[in-house]
């Protein structure tokens, strides 16, 4: 083996192009980034609108799907996840939400001692490039640019108008002083482009000598002497070989560093021992608490002018295309939902519990599983609930690194998820029925117009059939229960994990602004460790 590098980082995701930038900066650490997937060339990577291309598309989605969901009416929930430099931020919706105060300050209660909404906070500002919205919450010379929506309708404007029109206030910032509110959101762009941490953080980066990016690249095992972390061994082009550091970083996201930790020999004793795998260190919470959001969504048909189905399909994508292409502007310049806001279910609640979204379209899978838009004009309001109760779980099958784990998300298994999800969709169905938005609705489509959605039943039947992942998969390897709060794994030196995984909770919103605070974080405390 050669000399050790100095890191080696994991996974070239949300969080791990944020550590291979800030460990590498001061030019003489030796950083090492590994990421399955390839480099993001791909122009769908960059088009805002062209991550409905990217699901289902072998070459930057790992693809995966959930277990049958027991209460989901035993479906497959497919999961898409970022197998590209940048990971799922090149192929997200690019929704920027921090969470609220009482998500981090409940982290704190959990044992994650340093996480609390005072101590996160400045990380979320050294990350942020932000000039729209110049206050104390907000940072304006990060590598990460945060804009507001530029593809702004009629129809955007009077679904807020619906949302204040039931009692929700408008809120220009919901990355400020309050989420509550309806409004539009900001997404990680850059004037019409998508702004991955790729992009962010590697674009400054990766012409540095003491950061090698090595792109194709499986982690098949971490090395181990003893309990002290060495290495890993990498499968790339066929071939199997070592790369040895002197720590060594997981940011695979919630699925992915659990799955490395248990191929590699720590987690569950028991459950390792079964599939063969050498135990090195028994720790049962790898892989356990599994948070997620899920939605259902509203759709109702409206005129063809008002929906964006009609710009993005057949001709009409041609002056659709060239106004994106020399103007950044148009309906491709948009994440998956350009307005929405968070509301209360209930009275007594320190923070929204729940999340709305909305797009002046609507789309389907075709039979290639990938997103399409729907042939007649529609829009689509969305509710999720930001703080779930149910718990899953993401387990290895066998020692194939290959092999995608066992995911159970174990979606709506409490009643209080049940019932949140329940008012969250009858509200956003109020939202169409207001005197903002009659003039464009022509009649409900999802639920079909004879579901009583009154019916606590009716609905819930609804629900369990249409119901799937917002993309959000947290806490399989939760500050408390697999690191501490310095994010090392316990019981073993010179590994730590550093992505959505080591959440306690999931936030409460989008989880992409969150993975890229942890890694600012993981980055200056390792540095620091360092001396």
């Amino acid at each position: 083996m050669a000399d050790p590098y100095d890191y080696l980082v994991i996974g070239a995701g949300s969080a791990g192009c944020v550590l291979a930038n800030r460990l590498s900066a001061d030019g003489r650490t030796r950083v090492c980034l590994l990421e399955a997937g390839g480099s993001n060339w791909n122009p769908f990577l960059h088009i805002p609108a062209g991550w409905a291309a990217n699901f289902n598309n072998p070459s930057v989605d790992w693809g995966y799907h959930t277990q049958p969901e027991p209460h989901l009416g035993n479906r497959e929930i497919y999961w898409p996840r970022g197998k590209v430099l940048g990971g799922s931020s090149a192929i997200n919706g690019m929704v920027y939400v921090r969470g609220v105060p009482q998500d981090f300050n409940d982290w704190t209660q959990a044992g994650a001692t340093g996480w609390s909404w005072e101590e996160v906070l400045p990380y979320f500002k050294r990350a942020e490039h932000q000039t729209t919205h110049p206050d104390e919450f907000h940072g304006t010379d990060g590598p990460l640019h945060v804009q507001d929506v530029r593809d702004k309708r009629s129809a955007h404007d009077a679904f807020i108008d619906a949302m204040v029109e039931c009692g929700i206030p408008r809120n220009a910032d919901f990355n400020g002083a309050d989420q509550a509110g309806s409004g539009y959101y900001q997404f990680t762009q850059n004037n019409g482009l998508r702004c991955s941490t790729a992009t962010a953080y590697l674009g400054r980066a990766d012409r540095r000598r003491n950061l090698t990016i090595i792109t194709r690249a499986l982690a098949q095992q971490i090395v181990f002497d003893d309990k002290r972390a060495t290495g890993a061994v990498v499968l790339r082009n066929g071939t199997r070989q070592t790369i040895a550091a002197r720590t060594v970083v997981l940011c695979g996201g919630a699925i992915n560093s659990p799955q490395l930790l248990e191929l590699s020999g720590v987690g569950d004793a028991n459950h390792l021992q079964q599939l063969g795998v050498t135990v090195v260190h028994d720790l049962p919470g790898v892989g356990e608490h599994l948070q997620d959001h899920v939605f259902s969504k509203v759709v109702y048909g409206t005129h063809a002018q008002a929906s964006i189905n009609r710009e993005v399909q057949g001709w009409r994508l041609i002056p659709t295309a060239l106004k994106w292409l020399f103007t950044r502007g148009g309906p491709l310049s948009t994440g998956s939902a350009p307005v929405g806001g968070f509301w209360y279910t209930r009275d007594g609640l320190e923070a929204p519990d729940l999340q709305i979204h909305f797009a002046s379209g609507a789309t389907l899978y075709n039979n290639e599983g990938r997103i399409q838009a729907m042939p007649i004009p529609a829009m689509t309001g969305i509710a999720n609930q930001s703080r779930p109760e149910s718990r899953g779980s993401i387990h290895i099958q066998s020692r194939d690194s290959a092999a995608p784990p066992r995911i159970q998300a174990n979606y709506l298994a409490t009643e209080l998820d049940r019932r949140t999800l329940l008012r969250g969709v009858r509200l956003v169905d109020q939202f169409f029925q207001t005197r903002a938005m009659r003039h464009l609705v022509t009649g409900r489509l999802a639920p079909l117009p004879d579901v009583n959605v009154t019916d606590d039943n009716e609905l819930l039947d609804y629900i369990r059939a249409d119901a799937s992942t917002t993309y959000h998969p947290t806490s399989t390897c939760s500050i408390g229960k697999v690191v501490d709060p310095q994010l090392k794994v316990l019981g073993i030196d010179n590994l730590y994990v550093a992505d959505a995984s080591v959440m306690p909770f999931v936030v409460s919103g989008n989880t992409n602004a969150a993975c890229i605070m942890i890694g600012e974080k993981a980055a200056e405390g390792l540095l620091r460790r360092q001396g």
